[in-house]
């Protein structure tokens, strides 16, 4: 296995003196009185921090908190800071901006083993842009750069791409290198059988991601708006539905490939059509290979929900990647709720390893923990904990997941254990449209 290239392999002759800029992820609930409600974010962050002030370093810390529009007090930091140094053990300062003559100096001042928490950076739309000066005022104050937010390290921000232009090394923490260690595990060498559902509106999207699961998967199941490619290009008649006309050929090529490999590769049997693409339209079941002319297919069918669930009854490593349908519709969401819903079963009776990945995957499990679907502890809480050591199965839910991009070249060690090992790119987890 590659060496990976975290803080622990940072001495005391690295850190000691040196600014470290931490990007943690302390995007923790807080009630109308501006009170932490779960704090399982920022205790996440701790081993990182302390190991840095062990060594001597001064550590200024970053993160974002909700999704500000420009700078909203509510989202602002400082409600973290008695927290954080109740946990961290030190007075933690606070600045006021993530950037500027203030943070400078707070930063110069800072004593070995200190903390300087930056106001949340999500207060300049520069860091969502990735903008290069953005990012280059925010290593400004720093020597080197260690990301330990996993929830939001695919994301190409400044704050977790832009600054490892500038800061050098650049390293994942502890809490990175956690989830990386269990990928690895979990994904490199699965328990067999091992399923795949992969959703999403374009084949173009997940071409990469179905080449490579193909290599690795026993079951492949597809669903979402990719699907009526696939019709398509066996000759069935799709209406209105969302079609990627310059991909039949492909389409075809990945359905030989799976019978080729002996992978079961699964389409729905019956779809939930629609006379137009909005909440309200009039939707009728129809069998997928005859979906009547000006309707679209917007979900799978109870047929196809049956029939995956059936497959998956047989399994004992899942990855999901992408709604079955149009789920932010609630007349659309069936399959992708009955998928949720399934999976969470699976964990819990089965101690089946389940991987979810993609933001709208995980947004879909989140919408079925607010709704009637019963959900596990773990399944409903595991975007904001990220893994569950508690349980004696192993079950992960990847928020949004993770892509080399987000780093400098001096952590990609990391990321390309995986991708040897397993061949499945972490960027699948991710949604990305490519395999790396």
């Amino acid at each position: 296995m590659a060496t990976k290239r975290s803080v622990g392999t940072l001495g005391e002759a690295d850190l000691k003196g040196k600014k470290v800029f931490v990007r943690a992820d302390l995007n923790v609930p807080l009630d109308d009185a501006q009170k932490i409600t779960d704090d399982t974010r920022i205790r996440a962050s701790v081993p990182t921090i302390k190991f840095l002030l062990e060594k001597g370093a001064k550590v200024v810390l970053a993160s974002h908190l909700g999704r500000p529009k420009g700078v909203t007090p509510k989202y602002s930091l400082k409600p973290l800071v008695p927290r954080l140094s109740e946990l961290l053990g030190v007075d933690v300062v606070m600045a006021n901006d993530c950037i500027g003559e203030e943070v400078e100096k707070l930063a110069a001042a800072l004593p070995e083993g200190g903390v300087l928490l930056l106001e949340n950076v999500r207060f300049y739309k520069e860091e969502e842009k990735n903008d290069p000066e953005f990012a280059k005022k925010l290593a400004s104050v720093a020597d080197l750069y260690v990301n330990d937010a996993f929830g939001t390290a695919h994301r190409a921000h400044a704050s977790t791409e832009g600054v490892t232009k500038f800061l050098k090394p650049a390293v994942a923490g502890f809490l990175m290198q956690k989830e990386l260690d269990y990928l690895v595990g979990a994904v490199a060498n699965p328990k067999k059988p091992f399923a795949a559902i992969v959703g999403g509106s374009k084949v173009s999207t997940k071409i990469g991601v179905i080449e490579s699961l193909l290599a690795k998967v026993d079951i492949l199941i597809l669903g979402g708006g990719m699907i009526y490619t696939f019709y398509k290009a066996q000759g069935y008649a799709v209406g209105k539905s969302l079609v990627e006309e310059d991909k039949l050929e492909l389409a075809t090529s990945l359905i030989e490939k799976a019978k080729a490999k002996g992978v079961s590769l699964l389409l729905p049997t019956d779809i939930v059509v629609a006379d137009k693409f909005a909440p309200n339209a009039e939707s009728k079941i129809v069998p997928a290979t005859a979906i009547p002319d000006d309707w679209m297919g917007l979900d799978i069918g109870p047929d196809a929900i049956k029939t995956f669930n059936a497959a998956l009854d047989t399994t004992q490593t899942i990855i999901w990647n992408g709604p079955m349908g149009v789920f932010e519709f609630e007349k659309f969401a069936a399959g992708t709720d009955a998928i949720a819903k399934k999976l969470a079963e699976l964990t819990t009776s089965k101690g089946v390893t389940t991987i979810i990945g993609g933001g709208d995957s995980v947004a879909a499990v989140e919408k079925a923990s607010r709704s009637q679907v019963s959900l596990p502890l773990t399944m409903r809480k595991l975007w904001s904990q990220v893994s569950c050591p508690c349980q004696p199965w192993c079950h992960f839910v990847l928020d949004h997941g993770v892509t080399l991009q987000s780093y400098g070249h001096e952590i990609e060690a990391c990321h390309r254990v995986l991708l040897d090992e397993s061949r499945i790119s972490l960027d699948f987890l991710a949604g990305a449209s490519e395999v790396i």
